[in-house]
């Protein structure tokens, strides 16, 4: 049957010639398709997006930026540590609520409460996320342990061992679990510098990670020896993940979005002297931090691109060359 009589007949056409018809309707039906593909790139994939339990959080805007490119969205939440912090903790269901506004058609939400400290807690927390809907497609390693930390002459083993857990040890951890699941690649005993998956050329990407750091690498940042030091790790030790993972199909990328702004330079909520970030501000290129949306605008990018793989792609607006 034809579904497409007016293309038909502006043709010249009769509707009874049904072979031209359906050519006509396989085209425009890849037509649509294709539109529909670039305006929704992440349509039928599913992300875990780790650390969004605050609508001023940069986690929150980035499953909100993936939400309305068309994927479904798992997000993680560990409200203890939020209650901990001069901003405090945020609603809940307010956060639920407007993630799940930002979904397409078809696109499903849920979230997962997990303490990332706990290394038995993240193989659940890939299990749940996988099965919203029966698979698992784009990571992003958002969470992250801060406050409580202090210079180098206040560090101890429990403080070091606190943020290494919960910044360190877990992105590695979520990112080998979510390899194994999606790509079935096993652990096993391997020589330095053997592959983990076949000759090149690689299959196509398929997966996405992301994890974040902080910058440490261009500048000092005193007083937070134990946080910069869960991040270094990571900034330095993404080549080497992201070579593996590409033998997976796999593509990861580290972003440092420089300072943002998620509630900490709020006048209501800043432990910091208002007049020291009246200055602070008036020093930067723009006159002012990063926002959510601006590192959330670059993941979302990069979860449809292929070509950049391995690299700490810093997002500051300049702020370091100021």
């Amino acid at each position: 049957m034809c579904h497409s009589p007016r293309v038909c007949r502006g043709l010249g056409w009769s509707q009874l010639d049904g072979l031209r018809c359906a050519v006509v309707d396989r085209a425009a039906l890849r037509h649509d398709q294709h539109v529909q593909h670039q305006q929704l790139p992440l349509a039928g994939r599913t992300a875990l997006v780790t650390g969004v339990s605050r609508r001023r959080g940069i986690g929150f805007a980035v499953a909100r930026t993936l939400a309305t490119l068309g994927a479904s969205i798992v997000i993680h939440h560990y409200r203890p540590h939020d209650l901990d912090q001069p901003w405090g903790g945020d609603d809940l269901d307010a956060v639920r609520a407007e993630l799940t506004a930002a979904l397409t058609p078809s696109a499903r939400f849920a979230d997962v409460s997990a303490d990332l400290s706990d290394a038995t807690t993240i193989p659940g927390l890939l299990q749940q996320a996988a099965a919203m809907t029966g698979r698992l497609d784009i990571l992003v390693c958002n969470h992250a342990k801060s406050g409580d930390d202090g210079s180098i002459l206040d560090m101890t083993p429990e403080r070091l061992d606190a943020f290494w857990q919960v910044n360190t040890r877990s992105t590695l951890l979520l990112t080998a679990g979510f390899a194994q699941t999606r790509a079935g690649a096993q652990s096993e005993a391997r020589r330095p510098g053997e592959r983990i998956g076949g000759g090149r050329p690689y299959p196509a990407p398929t997966g996405r990670v992301f994890w974040m750091t902080s910058g440490q690498q261009l500048g000092p940042m005193r007083g937070e020896v134990a946080y910069a030091t869960s991040k270094a790790a990571l900034a330095g030790v993404t080549a080497t993940v992201a070579a593996e993972l590409l033998e997976l199909g796999i593509v990861l990328n580290t972003i440092n979005p420089g300072p943002v702004n998620t509630g900490y330079l709020d006048a209501e909520t800043t432990d910091r002297p208002l007049d020291e970030i009246e200055q602070h501000l008036a020093s930067t290129p723009f006159g002012r931090v990063g926002r959510p949306d601006d590192p959330a605008a670059l993941i979302g990018w990069l979860a449809t691109q292929d070509w950049i793989v391995g690299q700490v792609i810093t997002s500051d607006g300049g702020f370091t060359l100021a």
